[in-house]
């Protein structure tokens, strides 16, 4: 029977992220597949910062992608690769699902910055157009609390 072995979760630690980590999990569950917790330091956002605190910025995203990573690893019924990098998040995030030779890569539709774009966010919409593999976008439900299930808190 088809299936995934290898699942790269990509995280931001945002809210709307959380249904995305546990539809992943839950898939990687049933197909008993490794998972990678992908976090993606923008290179974008460190380098418009201003010069002077830059590498605060740095410092800032990868201690929140560390923070993200943590979450998808407490989640998890079991081991997580944790993996941050640094760069453009859409091609990082395509890049390493080719080098790990992913099955899929599940992600949400709407990251920290909420964008809003007409069906999923501009780093969702780049991923799915690049990614060398199959892409699960994952959208938060109205009313979701962040737990990943939405109503009230499991």
């Amino acid at each position: 029977m088809p299936g995934f072995d290898t699942i790269v979760v990509a995280t931001d630690g945002s809210d709307s992220v959380s249904r995305a980590v546990a539809v992943a999990l839950d898939l990687a569950e049933r197909f008993d597949a490794a998972v990678h917790a992908l976090y993606v330091v923008d290179s974008g956002e460190v380098d418009s910062s201003p010069e002077a605190v830059r590498e605060q910025m740095r410092n800032a995203l990868q201690e929140r992608g560390g923070e993200a990573i943590v979450d998808v690893q407490k989640r998890a019924d079991r081991d997580v690769t944790a993996v941050v990098r640094e760069g453009r998040p859409a091609n990082e995030i395509a890049d390493y699902a080719r080098e790990i030779d992913a099955d899929l890569v599940a992600t949400g539709t709407r990251g920290r910055h909420g964008e809003n774009r007409f069906l999923i966010g501009s780093v969702a919409e780049r991923v799915v157009r690049t990614c060398p593999v199959p892409v699960l976008t994952v959208r938060q439900l109205a009313g979701e609390n962040g737990d990943g299930y939405g109503g009230a808190p499991v």
